[in-house]
């Protein structure tokens, strides 16, 4: 799946959005597309979006209808930017009402069948207003914004999602653990090996590189990692994987559930970020910035500021990263949910785990991962705001704390404090407290953005106050 831009409408330079030239040729691509898709059998596209709630939200078309697509777009109801998890609307100061339209076009060059759905292909959706313009609560669109201003300072990002998810085997709203072997044990690969395999090939097929899939730690759960790609890819690529997921899993007759806590009583669902630091060397290509330097664990001065950049950030972050009321039952002390606000090499308790790879594989595999996320998220607007956080710190130069190299619930909480360890936010409306009031993702995201995020994080607080931890746990199992 090739990774290039397919407009440069709404970018920070200020180039134009969509005219009269652009649609011609974004319809001549997408003709050609539609035939070779003819030819593969392929009948119809989803064209899907994520709204702010972390739901993936999708306008088909007939596969003769692409190339108008492409060039005029589907409409849509800005509405859907506050839909809560339960499809019930909020308001926010600039989405809300039965009014307004805006327009669904095909992200061409993600354009790809979906093997695990016959006769269907999927792509993106790039969402502008009637004239052309990007439309302010397209979060892919802000996601291209923010790896453009990394560029313009010399820098990319490799990013990569790990998924969980769990697989019931029951009908209803009920979970009932599809598989029964123990936590990471060969006995869960045997006792599902076809479905796996399915899942498997299904990815391949589709495009998606898998790096590794395992059985984990909670009943009927897996995992699949996948390649590290640009930002925008790695958003579109996580969409893809979860919606592939799926649809093979409803094949065999069983639900797959990625919410982040599928059971009250039971670890949850995490949806853990890879992210690396590249610069470009004259010399000797493309230089891994989390490598290769003198500062902590073989970080440069660039490798450590961004990770600083993100450590500072992370209880407004997790407005965004950990988006759900159900996502604070997930994120909880000694569970490697990552619950502190501290880092560590290989820590699997801590926020940001810093992971060198093998010895001897540094340069390439050096990475940060950060642990308290889950796949409430929308995939765009999180990278966005990882990114945002990470070029503060990096215009900032900032430096990291000592690492801690234990479990953080297991300091005293005088030693927590002296160190500087601070436990996460324990709720949704702290979070959404500490997000209010970052200036520098309000400035990232725009002030659309945020107020919508607000507004549907606020809502959904309403909607689930007073219920209890098994009460959230089912109004959300089955929604992301």
């Amino acid at each position: 799946m090739e990774q290039t831009s397919e407009t440069a409408a709404g970018r920070r330079t200020g180039a134009p959005g969509l005219d009269g030239r652009e649609r011609d040729r974004l319809g001549a691509r997408a003709a050609e597309a539609a035939r070779r898709l003819d030819r593969e059998g392929i009948v119809a596209v989803a064209l899907t979006w994520v709204d702010v709630s972390g739901i993936t939200r999708t306008k088909t078309v007939p596969v003769e209808r692409l190339e108008h697509a492409a060039a005029w777009g589907v409409g849509m109801s800005p509405v859907f930017d506050v839909f809560l998890l339960d499809d019930s609307i909020v308001s926010g100061g600039y989405i809300g009402g039965p009014t307004g339209d805006l327009r669904l076009h095909p992200a061409l060059d993600r354009l790809v069948p979906m093997a695990a759905l016959p006769g269907w292909a999927h792509a993106p959706a790039l969402r502008y207003a009637q004239d052309g313009t990007a439309h302010p609560l397209d979060t892919r669109a802000l996601l291209r914004r923010e790896t453009d201003r990394l560029a313009e300072r010399g820098w990319a990002v490799k990013a990569a999602f790990e998924i969980e998810w769990a697989v019931s085997d029951g009908g209803g709203d009920a979970f009932s653990p599809a598989c029964k072997g123990p936590a990471y044990g060969m006995t869960r690969v045997t006792e599902l090996a076809g479905y796996l395999r399915d899942v498997l090939k299904a990815l391949k097929a589709t495009g998606v590189k898998v790096v590794q899939l395992h059985p984990e730690y909670a009943a009927g759960q897996y995992e699949v990692s996948v390649a590290a790609e640009d930002p925008v890819g790695a958003a579109d690529t996580a969409v893809l994987v979860r919606e592939t997921i799926r649809a093979v899993t409803m094949e065999h007759g069983m639900a797959a559930s990625f919410s982040p806590k599928v059971e009250a009583d039971s670890v949850g669902n995490g949806a853990h970020v890879h992210l690396s630091l590249w610069r470009e060397n004259a010399a000797d290509g493309a230089a891994n910035a989390m490598a290769g330097g003198p500062g902590p664990y073989g970080m440069t001065a660039a490798g450590e500021a961004f990770t600083a950049g993100i450590l500072r950030r992370l209880p407004a972050l997790l407005a965004v990263g950990a988006p759900s009321v159900a996502s604070y039952l997930r994120l909880i002390p000694s569970h490697w949910a990552g619950a502190y606000a501290c880092w560590g090499l290989e820590n699997r308790e801590a926020a940001l785990r810093f992971v060198t790879g093998a010895e001897g594989e540094h340069a390439t595999a050096a990475n940060l991962e950060v642990k308290c996320l889950d796949a409430a998220a929308n995939p765009y607007l999180l990278l966005a705001a990882l990114l945002a956080a990470g070029r503060d710190g990096l215009g900032a130069d900032l430096k990291l704390p000592e690492p801690c190299d234990v479990d953080p619930a297991g300091l005293a909480e005088e030693e927590r404090a002296a160190r500087g360890i601070a436990p996460l936010p324990a709720s949704l409306a702290e979070s959404v407290a500490a997000f209010e009031a970052d200036a520098v993702l309000r400035e990232a995201l725009g002030e659309a953005v945020t107020d919508t995020v607000s507004a549907v994080r606020r809502g959904e607080i309403a909607l689930l106050d007073g219920a209890t931890p098994e009460q959230v746990a089912a109004a959300t199992r089955w929604r992301h």
